[in-house]
């Protein structure tokens, strides 16, 4: 699909603010209500707006520390890749699964309380993970940023 400076303005408009009527969408975007209901609809259908969420504060859900943990697997094959994914998409401090290129296989970002819950969740849920060489865990000391949207210009 390819996206019109339209499309850009309800997309930016529905990143900051995902809580928009429809209504107030169209006066931002300068459209009438139907026809900007017509778009959204239309991004929906063809996957560009992929769903909508509450950005929860992690600190204040008692999850403030950051962990990210680099993993090397034993092998690549794709049996090996797919019990590793299936098994950490079970774990619910994980917040982000990318598969990498470089030394790591895996890239992973989880949300935990303190040391002492990483500590738990590696030795219980982690170092279980099929597959699994290496863990290289890395602590964030501050997030400086978090971008959630993205421009499509």
């Amino acid at each position: 699909m390819k996206l019109d400076e339209i499309d850009a303005a309800i997309l930016g408009a529905l990143q900051d603010d995902g809580r928009l009527t429809n209504a107030d969408l169209a006066d931002r975007v300068g459209l009438s209500p139907s026809a900007c209901h017509r778009r959204v609809k239309a991004l929906e259908a063809e996957g560009v707006i992929a769903g909508y969420a509450a950005v929860l504060n992690a600190k204040r859900v008692g999850r403030g520390l950051t962990v990210i943990v680099l993993v090397t697997l034993e092998n690549q094959k794709r049996e090996t890749m797919e019990a590793f994914e299936r098994a950490v998409a079970e774990i619910e401090h994980v917040s982000d699964c990318s598969l990498t290129t470089g030394a790591e296989d895996y890239f992973l970002q989880l949300q935990v309380r303190d040391a002492s819950d990483y500590e738990r969740v590696h030795r219980e849920r982690l170092s279980g993970l099929p597959g699994v060489a290496r863990l290289v865990s890395n602590i964030a000391m501050r997030t400086v940023f978090s971008r959630r949207a993205m421009s499509v210009q």
